[in-house]
């Protein structure tokens, strides 16, 4: 049985199908300023160096090739794909990624002369790029100096240069408050995945499901014990976590002291061996959401199932899904509905530059009530913020993965730039 949703049949389907034409590509590998290198592709006209850059970047996966590059760069933009230093990976620490975004427009203002930057949040991009625009123009005292794990952070003492643009397109909350409402509350063992709750699964017919692709419908009593449910199950793992952490940190500080030399020799190798230790957290079985299966808790036109599958009752016994294997540095600070800062609604506040949010109505992730409407509220402060909704998937794709043409994202393009010259300029 193929649980993969027909989505991703046709390949990756945030890449564009064509490449841009008359253009120029320069692949480089930037170095952060906490000595990582990331890869960054940027497309210009070609025998041209354009002063207004669209940047794009996510947390784990490569936009070097995104849908939107041709467009922009047909209308004159130079675009600027990046893969982060946790390109592939769940293990991204957000506060480390926001470095990555630095030394990319870093590099676009001092090195390739771009007057202007237009940060493109798509999808889980939405919430990092806000994150950066929010803690960008704070002083040194006042951006975040730890992680939620408690770790240092370089942001206090990081040249963090400005954009002058923000567009969010199908942006979620963050990653964090997706698997908030994802993750299977029935789950009571973590060491056993099979260990589970009957009254919380939400994909037994004795709570409402019923046989894909019927839709569900789950009663209002069962939605409340169920997102509880979801929160303490999330509040149990950031414990885990922080525990974790502070025995790295106590053997780390027991490493350091100085009457670590005085130690049996056993002992000296037991705390060497528990400071440098970096545990992993395998997080099973977060494909549960609740609108996943039941179209009215928040209603949309959407299809049944999730982003990542038609089958998402099977697909949260799978491997492939959010935050399966992470660190507890990561956990909590990308993960953690409670605990990660890569929040859009915690800081929408702190974005000082013009927005364009566009949400698609379609989405099978990304929900009216759930995550347009406080997203649209925090923003409502800023002078220079515009949200429109399409008639489309996520990634604004066509029903025949495998088609050429994309007439979604032809249409979200032609607002994309119209709202760029008109807010930013280029």
């Amino acid at each position: 049985m193929t649980l993969i949703a027909k989505t991703y049949w046709g390949g990756r389907p945030f890449l564009f199908r064509r490449p841009p034409t008359d253009a120029d590509v320069e692949s480089r590998y930037l170095r952060t300023q906490d000595f990582r290198q990331i890869r960054a592709a940027l497309w210009t006209p070609r025998g041209r160096r354009p002063s207004a850059v669209v940047v794009a970047m996510h947390p784990r996966v490569d936009f070097t090739h995104h849908y939107a590059a041709p467009r922009f760069v047909g209308a004159g933009y130079g675009f600027c794909g990046v893969t982060s230093r946790a390109f592939g990976d769940d293990s991204a620490v957000h506060e480390d990624l926001l470095l990555d975004l630095a030394a990319t427009i870093r590099w676009l203002r001092e090195r390739r002369g771009a007057k202007r930057i237009v940060l493109l949040g798509n999808s889980g991009g939405g919430s990092l790029a806000a994150f950066y625009l929010a803690q960008q123009p704070l002083s040194k005292d006042e951006r975040s100096a730890r992680t939620p794990a408690g770790d240092p952070t370089r942001l206090p003492g990081a040249i963090m240069p400005p954009a002058d643009g923000l567009l969010l397109v199908a942006a979620h909350r963050g990653q964090g408050k997706v698997v908030e409402r994802s993750i299977d509350p029935a789950m009571t063992d973590e060491t056993d995945p099979f260990a589970s709750n009957d009254s919380l699964d939400m994909y037994v017919p004795e709570n409402g499901f019923a046989t894909a692709p019927t839709w569900s419908r789950y009663e209002p009593d069962f939605a409340t014990r169920y997102r509880d449910a979801q929160q303490a199950r999330v509040a149990r793992l950031d414990e885990t976590a922080h525990a974790l952490v502070e025995a790295r940190q106590t053997a780390a500080a027991k490493v350091g002291a100085a009457s670590f030399a005085e130690l049996p020799p056993e002992e000296r190798r037991r705390l060497a061996r528990a400071s440098a230790f970096e545990p992993v957290m395998t997080v099973y079985r977060t494909m549960a959401n609740l609108d996943y299966v039941d179209r009215t808790l928040d209603p949309s036109p959407r299809a049944y199932g999730s982003l990542l599958s038609h089958r998402p009752d099977l697909m949260n016994w799978q491997r492939l899904g959010f935050a399966r294997t992470v660190t507890p540095e990561a956990w909590l600070s990308t993960w953690s509905g409670a605990s990660s800062r890569a929040n859009v609604v915690a800081n929408a506040a702190g974005v000082r530059v013009p927005v364009l949010m566009v949400h698609a109505d379609r989405d099978r992730e990304i929900y009216p009530i759930t995550d347009v409407a406080p997203m649209r509220d925090a923003f409502a402060g800023n002078e220079d913020f515009t949200f429109e909704s399409m008639d489309a998937r996520h990634y604004f794709e066509p029903e025949d993965p495998t088609a050429k043409d994309a007439p979604d994202v032809e249409a979200l393009m032609d607002r994309l730039i119209e709202w760029t010259r008109e807010h930013v300029g280029g």
